[in-house]
């Protein structure tokens, strides 16, 4: 799925004339190569067809967790009722040095995965645990170097610099520009296609004389 984003982007940028358009398809160009760049290498398909055949049940994406640190460690709490009560092999963590994911087993005949990819720094694969609390899940990122984080991952810190960035410029106009940007950047289809509507019939106002000019 996001090498097919980054397709679609790359073929964009061929036909995009305007440099602010360009800007926005190169930042999103940026941020697509890096998650894919950082994503974990996908399984050998013997061994991804043979998880997949013993799951059973219906698979649920876990959004919900909170998050601390200390000195050494990055710390993911996820809550799910009765966790402590499987077996240790059904829950399992896969570290690499950007990103992890979880995945619960059989858990009230339900499967559970979480995937961090793009973590803001490197962490140590080998240093790295998960722990099993009542409850919950407790999945233990060792940090590569000593270091407060800002947050979890690059795509958090890149998407509040941003934020930063649109509401800290002193000029209005600049201001409302890039908050159009990074709509544009996150947002769907339908969502760049009213952007780039709106961008099209302002400056054909503009043209055609509708909108005053100062004199």
């Amino acid at each position: 799925q996001l090498q097919r984003d980054l397709e679609e982007v790359k073929e964009l940028l061929t036909k995009a004339t305007r440099k602010r358009v360009r800007d926005v398809l190169e930042a999103e160009k940026h941020r697509l190569e890096m998650e894919i760049k950082n994503q974990p290498p996908p399984k050998p398909k013997d061994a991804a067809e043979e998880e997949k055949s013993s799951l059973g049940g219906y698979t649920v994406k876990i959004n919900n967790y909170g998050w601390d640190q200390s000195d050494k460690f990055v710390k993911i709490y996820i809550s799910l009722n009765g966790v402590q009560k499987l077996p240790a092999e059904n829950v399992q963590v896969n570290f690499t040095e950007r990103s992890f994911d979880l995945l619960v087993k059989n858990l009230n005949g339900k499967n559970y995965t979480m995937t961090f990819n793009n973590l803001l720094k490197p962490i140590s694969v080998e240093g790295s645990s998960k722990k099993i609390k009542t409850d919950t899940v407790l999945v233990m990122c060792k940090k590569k170097r000593e270091e407060k984080w800002d947050c979890l991952t690059q795509v958090e810190k890149e998407s509040k610099e941003k934020e930063k960035a649109a509401y800290d410029t002193t000029d209005p106009s600049e201001g409302l520009m890039n908050i159009l940007k990074k709509m544009y950047a996150e947002g769907d289809d339908e969502m760049k296609r009213t952007i780039n509507k709106a961008w099209v019939e302002s400056r054909e106002k503009q043209y055609k004389g509708d909108i005053p000019m100062d004199i």
